[in-house]
């Protein structure tokens, strides 16, 4: 019919008419298109509607006329839409095996784009939180935070029970930027959303309580946080995963970690450890005993720390994420440090820094302690000294509260060692504000 599309004029078509006017079309015979399996009679009766062709004769007879199987079958080709999931698909999958992010976050681009011009909003927000992700693996939370906000908040963004990876990684690339109250109200808002729309669902609850106390925490509001986990716990029953309960122990021997309360931190940790070990998760297990060692080093364990380190190193191996490496040299200097290895001690806090790069604060701030630290065993005061500083005011500015006061301590000791009482009293006094209790300040001092 004169108007009709080329779509429609083959939809209508059989698909012997519509082997044969592609064949004509290409200036084919039948005996062009044959091949074994698929004779030159055998093309001549699908078309003349005496045969419907197999699976794999419309496979061979599609590649030899340049079009998809489904189009020679039906007419149609591929709709936009599913073209687009199955390249998204695939992108999400590069991003996942390859480390070529420019090209793959190219293509991801152009998807976004094609699904905002076609108002496919399933395709912009996967294109989006991919995208996102992607950012924040690469360390660029702020991009990571545009790219999920926008997931997240616009048309189609999915709810926290389907896709907590998503929630998680937003808040978290909050707190690295140094914005644990927003990483609150995201946390806050995913668990009560949670609990009202799959209440049953007991494991997502503990996620985002688990998330949410460790921003409570970042935020100073240390007895909520708590309060927060032990709510989880009292949910978990016998039926609970395992990891989710790690999830739990972690929480709470981070927020004793925080607080300086290494003991109770390693009562925790231990039961964490335990229950991963039963898990295949080697790389929270690699974390566990990152935390344990730094529990051991504070309370002067060497012989402890050193194995947990030894073992965090084994598990990590040699493709371990940049952030668990640097808190790995972090406790490898410590370690050295408590052993008198100065020129040990400075290289790690080095290597770590340089791991570390321009995100994770609180990190870099513990970071730069071990290197104030070990700058100090080697004599060089000057160094030393800008290294506390350093110290204090990052992990001050990242919550780390209590670690700012024991570096504050340690920095005001190093002034007395080297006969300036005058200028460590003002340090003493910024330990005190931070919480370090005056009669140890006085001892240690």
């Amino acid at each position: 019919m004169i108007g009709d599309s080329v779509s429609e004029v083959s939809s209508r078509e059989g698909v012997g008419q519509r082997l044969k006017r592609l064949r004509v079309a290409r200036g084919f015979s039948q005996r062009d298109l044959s091949s074994p399996g698929v004779s030159y009679a055998y093309i001549s009766r699908i078309e003349a509607g005496a045969r419907t062709p197999s699976v794999k004769a419309l496979r061979k007879l599609a590649q030899k006329l340049g079009v998809s199987v489904e189009y020679l079958e039906t007419g149609r080709d591929i709709r936009d839409v599913d073209d687009r999931e199955l390249r998204l698909a695939d992108a999400e999958l590069e991003l996942r095996l390859t480390d070529d992010f420019a090209a793959t976050g190219s293509k991801l681009e152009k998807i976004l784009t094609e699904a905002l011009a076609a108002g496919d909003t399933a395709s912009a927000v996967r294109a989006r939180v991919a995208l996102g992700l992607a950012a924040a693996q690469r360390g660029n939370h702020l991009e990571a935070v545009e790219r999920l906000e926008a997931a997240v908040t616009g048309e189609g963004g999915p709810p926290p029970h389907l896709r907590p990876d998503l929630y998680t990684t937003l808040g978290q690339s909050y707190a690295v930027l140094g914005a644990p109250d927003r990483a609150v109200r995201i946390f806050d808002d995913c668990l009560a959303r949670v609990r009202a729309e799959v209440p049953e669902d007991v494991s997502v609850q503990i996620r985002y309580a688990t998330f949410l106390s460790y921003a409570l925490t970042d935020a100073n509001e240390f007895e909520r946080a708590a309060a927060v986990v032990r709510e989880a716990l009292s949910g978990a029953n016998d039926q609970t995963d395992p990891y989710t309960r790690v999830r739990l122990y972690w929480s709470l021997a981070r927020l004793n970690v925080v607080n300086g309360r290494s003991t109770e931190a390693l009562e925790y940790i231990r039961s964490a450890i335990a229950l991963l070990k039963a898990t295949d998760d080697t790389l929270t297990l690699a974390r566990a005993y990152l935390l344990a060692a730094g529990a051991e080093l504070r309370r002067g364990d060497a012989a402890d720390a050193t194995e947990n380190l030894q073992l965090a190193e084994r598990l990590l191996g040699a493709s371990g994420q940049s952030e668990d490496m640097g808190m790995l040299r972090i406790g490898q200097s410590r370690l050295a440090a408590l052993q008198k290895d100065a020129t040990v001690a400075v290289e790690r806090a080095r290597d770590a820094l340089a791991l570390l790069g321009d995100f994770h604060g609180g990190e870099q701030g513990s970071a730069v302690h071990a290197l104030a630290t070990g700058l100090a065993l080697e004599g060089d005061d000057r160094g030393a000294e800008d290294a506390f500083r350093r110290a204090v005011d990052l992990l001050t500015v990242h919550g780390r509260r209590a670690e700012a006061g024991e570096t504050a301590l340690e920095w005001a000791t190093f002034l007395q060692e080297s006969g300036r009482e005058a200028d460590a009293e003002p340090i003493l006094r910024r330990a005190y504000d931070l919480g370090v209790d005056a009669e140890i300040a006085t001892r240690e001092s």
